[in-house]
């Protein structure tokens, strides 16, 4: 093999100021990554590498220069070691995804990873997300969510006074008539740990399903009694974030006992990192779902063919172990971008999300 790559810098824009309690995005910035055999031209690929600047442990001004030299370094090589680039889970996640691009090229597919998805014969079901804004526009943006059919619907709390996000949700309540609704909300850490028990109770009081992340993530012992006292089950994500080896991600969900793990690829260690992730949450009944990280079509192709695998693969687990077949997963991120890259083969109708061959 005589492999080389090429970064293919690109910027996106919102179609709208998409809010956080970290801050509003505007822009979104990421990297193509296309893989090339100089010996086997249909050895050919891309990966996205899309580092959020305010989450992603891997980011720094620096991050273009750091990719180039891991690039280079990997095409010397000639492959990607089993458990190289944890620290980097961004670039991780992209040169995984470029390896298993080119490889299905060289096959005569575009297929990463198949199953009755990629064929076209069922779709994944998805949640709506409801992003920060003043509340009419987050009431607006809930009743668009609801008449186009989702039966799950995610939003993001803590930007705005809590009554304010409590009446909205009294309000999602009222207007979801169909009690197979599910209403997930996710705090993104903004909750103090001495405030986040009052907030818990309040919202339990409207049928929650489950909230991500209610104070920010590294204080162990106080997310662990928030999960063995809360009244809604508990979620994480931003703390998955750093934790590489095998030891500190078992120490960390032996500490906390959390209801369910929210994996990214981008930000958790790519589809080998957060398969890891995956196998110490069965082992512990933990339950798990998928979301993007706000990546183009290019990212959010091969995290929803990855996903479809993980579903098909958990069916066959026993009924008493942990996985997500029954539950909404957070790919619905295509829609975001007034100039994402084309993916024709993604559709999405109502709350799924379907794969065109």
């Amino acid at each position: 093999m005589s492999l080389s790559f090429r970064i293919e810098p690109r910027e996106l824009t919102f179609k709208f100021a998409a809010g956080t309690s970290r801050g509003v995005y505007h822009t979104r910035r990421l990297f193509l990554v296309h893989l090339h055999d100089a010996d086997n031209p249909a050895f050919c690929g891309v990966g996205e590498c899309a580092p959020l600047y305010d989450l992603s442990p891997d980011y720094t001004s620096l991050y273009a220069d750091h990719l180039q030299a891991i690039c280079e370094a990997v095409a010397r090589r000639g492959s990607l070691p089993a458990n190289a680039l944890r620290t980097v889970p961004s670039i991780r996640t992209g040169i995984e995804m470029a390896f298993l691009s080119a490889e299905a090229h060289a096959r005569g597919m575009d297929v990463l990873f198949k199953s009755s998805f990629t064929q076209g014969q069922s779709p994944i079901a998805i949640n709506g997300l409801i992003w920060m804004g003043d509340r009419a526009t987050m009431r607006q943006r809930l009743q668009e969510k609801i008449d186009q059919g989702f039966m799950c619907i995610k939003f993001k709390i803590g930007a705005i006074d809590f009554a304010d996000e409590l009446a909205l949700l009294r309000e999602a309540r009222a207007l979801c008539h169909d009690e197979d609704i599910q209403l997930r909300v996710d705090a993104n850490g903004a909750f103090t740990p001495a405030e986040a028990p009052s907030k818990l109770q309040q919202l339990q009081a409207l049928g929650i399903h489950s909230i991500e992340q209610p104070i920010r993530a590294g204080h162990w012992q106080q997310m662990a009694h928030l999960c063995a006292t809360s009244p809604i089950p508990i979620a994480l994500d931003e703390e998955l974030i750093g934790l590489y080896s095998r030891e500190a991600k078992a120490a960390m969900l032996d500490t906390i006992r959390p209801a369910y793990l929210v994996l990214k690829p981008t930000l958790h260690g790519g589809f080998s990192g957060c398969e890891e992730w995956i196998a110490l949450a069965r082992e512990r009944g933990i339950g798990y779902w998928v979301t993007s990280a706000l990546e183009s079509n290019v990212g959010l192709n091969a995290i929803a063919q990855w996903t479809a695998h993980l579903l098909h693969t958990e069916s066959r687990q026993p009924s008493s172990t942990a996985h997500p077949t029954q539950t909404y997963q957070g790919l619905g991120t295509g829609q975001l971008f007034v100039d994402n890259i084309p993916c024709p083969q993604l559709q999405l109708q109502g709350d799924k999300l379907w794969y065109k061959p």
